[in-house]
């Protein structure tokens, strides 16, 4: 069985000295140029918001349609995606989900309708399934496990870069050209991030096996459910036929596809990865990571622009005490999480962002001062840091090669549903008691919102503390 691409590369593996250092960055170039393109788009979209919402004449509901078309497409097809690379070749697909980014970039840079970006945003997120979790797969399989978790450090560091350059890129080029050029800047990236894979990874497949059509059909039909309806649950109302049809019928769907899966001789989920301790552990904090964190960061990236009146720029340029640190801490966190353990860095980082979270809830004001929201800023950013790529190194310590792939895509969906469920609750309870309309009434409706993100990271940190310690990983 051809399951990595180190097993059909040995030689290149174990190249000495000066030839193995240039391999293993190129392989670092080769997954994280793409890995970059990827990340920079979430927190671009969001701090252009504002914009995109004057511009397109955009509804509330559309602001957080532009960014759940994404994740949610991302979500819905990760695990299809990292099935049909191992049944076609990992690299193959790698490359075409590359492509596809791009043109879908394109596509949403010619949008002149809401309903024209949140296809072609829906259509990135198909892209960006097949980036992401055989990003992960290809590093992994590429470099020797003596290297792994600090080329998984260094993958995160890529991954904190977007994150940390995405607000000040999108605020520079919205004020500079426009909107449509922060989608223009994929078009290059995606140019180079295919040549350049293309160059560096032979084809690659693990174990074939057929599509799980049906359980793909209820997972993303369930999940879609869910988040329409925590989407319209405040303007419609919890109780309306639609909403809570809605709901209702995600729950069904959902149950169907666990039991379905339970079942099926080839299922897109094996649940009998839910056995393994740290790959549970690991996907409940992705979610409540994500759903906590991201919902916030949906609605604080539109603070200084919406009440304080600050330009995109100089909007993102505030931020980035908070989005800058994690591209410093996730490589060093990397480079230590063998020595010190997961499960100290990432219930460290958990705590350190609910601290963050709740302390921007109590000095939040209309009138609140840079330069009290500094503190709060940096310990968040150093939170995502410790998070990103200890979760990420014990996973792959903890999964056989085999189930790399499965794996990889089950919790890059976890983390994309969290993504999704975040903006649909933290926005659900945001227009419950605020509104765009006033500075204050943003700030009465930021206040309760990023109190829940704390609440929900909190249930998180707590479930960290079950993740394997320094000992147990190390004798795997």
């Amino acid at each position: 069985m051809t399951s990595t691409a180190l097993d059909e590369q040995p030689p290149a593996a174990a190249m000495p000295g000066r030839n193995r250092s240039r391999s293993l960055a190129a392989v670092v170039a080769a997954v994280g140029i793409p890995t970059f393109m990827v990340t920079l788009d979430n927190l671009v979209v969001t701090n252009a918001l504002p914009v995109i919402k004057t511009e397109l004449g955009a509804a509330l509901s559309d602001l957080q349609w532009f960014i759940n078309a994404y994740t949610l497409s991302f979500a819905a097809l990760l695990l299809t995606a990292a099935a049909l690379g191992d049944r076609l070749g990992r690299r193959r697909l790698f490359l075409a989900g590359i492509a596809l980014f791009t043109l879908a970039s394109a596509a949403c840079a010619f949008a002149t309708e809401p309903w024209m970006l949140i296809t072609a945003r829906a259509i990135q997120g198909a892209g960006g399934a097949a980036v992401m979790p055989l990003a992960l797969t290809l590093l992994a399989s590429a470099v020797p496990v003596g290297q792994r978790s600090a080329a998984i450090g260094i993958w995160g560091g890529i991954s904190g870069l977007g994150v940390a350059v995405g607000p000040v890129v999108g605020g520079a080029v919205v004020e500079g050209l426009s909107w449509q050029w922060i989608f223009w800047l994929n078009v290059p990236i995606g140019v180079v991030a295919i040549v350049l894979a293309a160059r560096v990874f032979p084809e690659s497949r693990g174990i074939k096996q057929r599509l799980d059509l049906v359980g793909l059909g209820l997972s993303s039909v369930g999940v879609l459910a869910i988040v329409w309806a925590v989407v319209n649950g405040a303007d419609d109302g919890w109780t309306s036929g639609g909403v809570l049809g809605s709901l209702i019928a995600g729950v069904v769907l959902l149950a169907a596809f666990v039991g379905w899966e339970s079942r099926t001789t080839a299922p897109m989920l094996p649940l009998r990865l839910y056995r393994n301790r740290a790959f549970s552990v690991v996907n409940v904090v992705w979610f409540t990571f994500s759903l906590g964190v991201f919902g916030s960061v949906f609605l604080l990236s539109q603070f200084f622009q919406v009440v304080q009146h600050y330009s995109p720029l100089e909007s993102g340029l505030r931020t980035m005490p908070w989005t800058m640190a994690p591209m410093v801490v996730a490589p060093i966190a990397g480079l230590i999480v063998d020595r010190v353990g997961a499960r100290v860095l990432v219930a460290s980082g958990q705590w350190l962002l609910v601290i963050a979270l709740s302390w921007m809830a109590l000095v939040v004001t209309a009138g609140v001062t840079f330069g009290e929201l500094l503190v709060p800023f940096i310990l968040g950013g150093v939170g995502m840091g410790l998070t990103f790529a200890p979760l990420a190194s014990v996973m792959m310590a903890h999964i056989t090669d085999a189930d790399r792939g499965v794996a990889s895509g089950a919790n890059s969906t976890v983390r994309e549903i969290g993504v999704a469920m975040g903006i649909a609750v933290l926005v659900s309870v945001f227009a419950s008691a605020g509104a765009y309309d006033t500075p204050d009434r943003y700030v009465d409706g930021l206040v309760p919102a990023v109190w829940v993100g704390a609440a929900v990271v909190a249930v998180g940190a707590a479930v960290a503390l079950l993740l394997p310690g320094r000992r147990r990983s190390a004798n795997l």
